[in-house]
């Protein structure tokens, strides 16, 4: 599968990760606007969730390249 992917354009290969990512947005708006009702545990775990995604996210966008940047002698 990915080596298939390797071999299209740059253009195709954006065109389907965007077409990937706003189906997967649209699939959690449905269920969103499918569900009546939560049950308490589900919204913990959808929190718990986003909060380790955020947590990683500052971790690897900021965190370990200043760490990289420092060891390498910068400011």
């Amino acid at each position: 599968m990915v080596e298939a992917l390797r071999d299209l354009s740059p253009v195709v290969q954006v065109l389907i990760a965007t077409g990937f990512t706003w189906g997967m947005t649209m699939l959690g708006a449905a269920l969103v606007f499918l569900t009546r009702e939560v049950k308490r545990w589900v919204l913990d775990a959808m929190l718990g969730f986003a909060a380790g995604v955020m947590i990683a996210a500052s971790y690897f966008s900021l965190l370990a390249p200043s760490v990289e940047f420092a060891e390498a002698g910068g400011i």
